[in-house]
C-alpha cells in the first residue's frame, strides 16, 4: 500500500534524484499526469523550478480616462455589497431602494480617490502590468528506489520522455597560460657534510743559481 508522503512544515530543499527536465511548467505537469495515469506513486514526485526569474508584462498605457473608468467599476462593486448588507435590515419595500443609491456612491468615490491617486503619482507609472515568476528550466525530481521506473514510465509508449534532462558534462582541464620557471637549486651544503677543502697553494720556485755563482767568483779572487 502506498502511503502518502509528508510535506515537511519548514522550508526544506527537495529530495530525489532528477528523472527529467522541460521547459515550461504545462510540460512538467503533463508528465506527472502521464505517471498519475500510469499508477505511479507520484507522491515521491517534485517538479522544483530553477533559474528564477521576475517577469513583469506590460498590459496597458494608464490615461485619466482609464483610471476612472476601473475607479467606477472597482466603486461600484465596494457600493453593491454595502447595499446588500443593508438590504438584510430593510424592508422588502426599500430593499432596492438601498441598494442602487450605494453603488451610485460607491462609483463616485471610486472615480474620486482613482484619480486623486493618479494624480499624486506625477506620471513616473503611467503604464498598467502584471508579474509573475519564472522559471527557465522545470526540474522532475523522484526519490532514489522509484527514479528507474518514473524513467521507464516517461520514455514508454505515450509518454512525455525526459526533456531536457541530460548527463553531466565532465569539467574541463585547467589550461596554463604561463611558461612554468625552471627550478632553483641551492649552494648551501647540507648540515653535517664535511667541509670542502682549501684550494692547494702553488709550490715556491728555486732561486737561481746566478747569485751563487757571483758570490763564489769574489771569494775566490780574495
Amino acid at each position: 500500500m502506498n502511503r502518502t508522503a509528508r510535506i515537511p512544515t519548514v522550508p526544506t530543499p527537495p529530495q530525489g534524484e532528477q528523472v527529467a527536465a522541460y521547459a515550461t511548467y504545462l510540460e512538467a505537469q503533463h508528465a506527472v499526469d502521464h505517471l498519475a495515469d500510469k499508477e505511479f506513486p507520484v507522491q515521491h514526485v517534485t517538479i522544483v523550478g530553477t533559474d528564477l526569474k521576475m517577469v513583469e508584462r506590460v498590459t496597458g498605457r494608464l490615461t485619466y480616462s482609464r483610471v476612472a473608468l476601473a475607479g467606477l467599476a472597482s466603486g461600484a462593486w465596494f457600493g453593491l455589497f454595502v447595499g446588500l448588507l443593508l438590504s438584510l435590515f430593510a424592508t422588502t419595500d426599500s430593499a432596492s431602494i438601498a441598494i442602487l443609491p450605494a453603488i451610485a456612491i460607491g462609483a463616485a468615490f471610486g472615480i474620486l480617490f482613482s484619480v486623486i491617486s493618479y494624480a499624486f503619482t506625477g506620471g513616473r507609472r503611467d503604464f498598467t502590468s502584471s508579474s509573475q515568476i519564472v522559471a527557465s528550466t522545470y526540474a522532475l525530481l523522484c526519490h532514489d528506489e522509484h527514479a528507474a521506473k518514473a524513467r521507464a514510465v516517461l520514455q514508454g509508449d505515450g509518454g512525455p520522455g525526459l526533456g531536457r534532462a541530460g548527463v553531466r558534462a565532465e569539467p574541463p582541464l585547467p589550461t596554463f597560460t604561463t611558461t612554468p620557471s625552471q627550478p632553483t637549486y641551492s649552494t648551501v651544503p647540507p648540515a653535517g657534510a664535511p667541509a670542502a677543502a682549501p684550494p692547494a697553494t702553488p709550490p715556491t720556485q728555486p732561486g737561481t743559481p746566478t747569485m751563487m755563482c757571483c758570490t763564489a767568483s769574489r771569494l775566490g779572487s780574495r
